[in-house]
């Protein structure tokens, strides 16, 4: 089963994904990790992070790793820490947005979900990635809301400033912000985690009650 998990920047989607795939013995993967880790690469190697054809030769010759016990790994270094440092925030939206390097990671995102049973999130899972995943959901809540979380991430940064970038990164992710059809939408401003991961939950088990109904 694939359970995907799309939304913009700060609703929740890493924690309850992470959350989710904990209890239900998945695997977790986070497909924003993937591009900042290319982006971390980029800017050790030197790579211009508008150069689509260029970021795509790096990163398939660096396929990045995922691992259950959430650390990351490109060209054989561990960048799980490194890339949430405040210049990857600032560049990997204009690497992210790059036809060649998306059309480069989803195929290495369908290549991880295909080795088993997956909670996968980032921002266009379930209508692109994967739209044959069992559960869809896509989770929002108020840009305050958003700001308040990712500074508790970042607390280096200033939250005006923070702020400024998160409704920039909106912008340049608004492109690739498409949620599926049939994917259950589930605003996160007012509940807390353990709320939103019993909702998901929920729904993995009503999905498999209706799939075991079927056989």
């Amino acid at each position: 089963m694939i359970v995907a998990i799309d939304g913009p920047a700060g609703a929740g989607k890493s924690t309850v994904a992470r959350a989710v795939a904990g209890r239900l013995g998945f695997r977790y993967l986070d497909t924003g990790a993937m591009y900042r880790a290319l982006t971390w690469l980029a800017c050790e190697r030197g790579v211009d992070p508008e150069d689509g054809p260029a970021l795509a030769a790096l990163g398939s010759a660096n396929p990045v790793e995922l691992d259950a016990e959430r650390w990351v790994r490109i060209a054989g270094t561990d960048v799980t820490e490194a890339i949430r440092l405040p210049e990857i925030d600032r560049l990997v939206p204009i690497v992210a947005r790059q036809h060649e390097v998306r059309l480069l990671m989803r195929e290495r995102q369908r290549e991880l979900a295909a080795l088993g049973d997956s909670v996968i999130e980032g921002r266009d899972i379930g209508s692109v990635i994967a739209p044959q995943a069992e559960v869809k959901v896509y989770l929002v809540a108020d840009e305050s809301v958003r700001a308040g979380r990712r500074l508790t991430e970042r607390p280096g940064i200033r939250a005006k400033a923070l702020t400024v970038d998160l409704r920039r990164r909106d912008e340049s992710d608004a492109p690739q912000m498409q949620r599926a059809p049939d994917a259950v939408l589930i605003d996160t401003t007012h509940l807390s985690i353990e709320q939103v991961v019993e909702k998901v939950e929920a729904l993995v088990a009503e999905r498999r009650v209706t799939t075991s109904g079927r056989g």
